[in-house]
């Protein structure tokens, strides 16, 4: 089994905030959305279907305990959690807090525009959740 490692263009584009029991977790650093990112720590995982069944479920609670966390959040009124894959296979789940009037209202957040990243990612009010 080959190591985990994760996506360049993941890194490039976040701020990791932590390890939960399956997932790494990041701030996609745009500061026009509170937004996560969660990446399985499963070498290979493309999709949800490559996982087991155990690590299915706990993907799943991660999803919703940080849609808790990002749903408390300045601004957020709607919460979007996506699994594409279609520019960075390796398998991540992006959970965002949106809001009427957003940059890329009503519709995906992602590839809409280049980001804005935070003045300082650390101070994001997701990272500061993360760090209580």
């Amino acid at each position: 089994m080959s190591e985990f490692t994760v996506d360049p263009v993941i890194q490039k584009l976040t701020y990791q905030l932590a390890d939960w029991p399956l997932s790494r977790l990041f701030l996609y650093n745009d500061s026009r959305y509170q937004w996560g990112l969660l990446v399985p720590r499963r070498p290979g995982a493309i999709e949800m279907c490559d996982l087991v069944p155990e690590d299915q479920a706990k993907l799943m609670a991660e999803i919703v305990k940080l849609s808790g966390l990002i749903r408390t959040l300045p601004g957020v009124e709607k919460l979007n959690v996506g699994n594409l894959g279609n520019m960075v296979p390796q398998l991540h789940v992006h959970v965002i807090g949106r809001r009427k009037g957003d940059p890329a209202w009503p519709g995906p957040a992602w590839g809409h525009s280049d980001p804005v990243p935070w003045p300082v990612p650390a101070e994001a009010p997701l990272s500061l959740a993360i760090a209580r």
